[in-house]
């Protein structure tokens, strides 16, 4: 299933999101858009270091790292290039899990609760049966 996407720069997020459109605003470095997969749920996607990159080229926006959906019914996976859905495979559970940790991880949510990287990869090699 091939879909465009459709950027807008906005000073707010406007209280209608429109299928297929990316609506940006830099002053609060955040992007919403309604699920690509037509589930019709608001994905945002906070613009920093730790979260999303936005690419612009003054003609597509592209985001990165992919965003996925997992809290969504759909579930569904994908990233946003060059104003283009890309569609990445369906994830497990596991996968799933894997992923949020090892982002929490990443960005040190886990640090700030005390975990430190030590216990982390001995807990998430335990979770991951290795």
């Amino acid at each position: 299933m091939r879909k465009k996407a459709i950027f807008k720069f906005v000073e707010t997020i406007p209280d209608l999101i429109e299928e297929s459109v990316v609506y940006i605003t830099i002053h609060y470095n955040t992007a919403v858009h309604k699920c690509m997969c037509g589930c019709g749920n608001e994905v945002v996607t906070p613009i920093s270091p730790n979260d999303w990159e936005l690419i612009y080229n003054g003609n597509s926006i592209s985001l990165y790292p992919s965003i996925g959906n997992w809290s969504f019914e759909c579930q569904s996976h994908y990233w946003i290039r060059r104003n283009e859905v890309v569609w990445a495979k369906k994830w497990s559970k596991n996968h799933i899990d894997y992923n949020r940790r090892l982002g929490k991880f990443s960005r040190g949510d886990l640090n700030k609760s005390g975990t430190t990287r030590k216990s982390f990869w001995k807990k998430l090699l335990s979770f991951l049966h290795i």
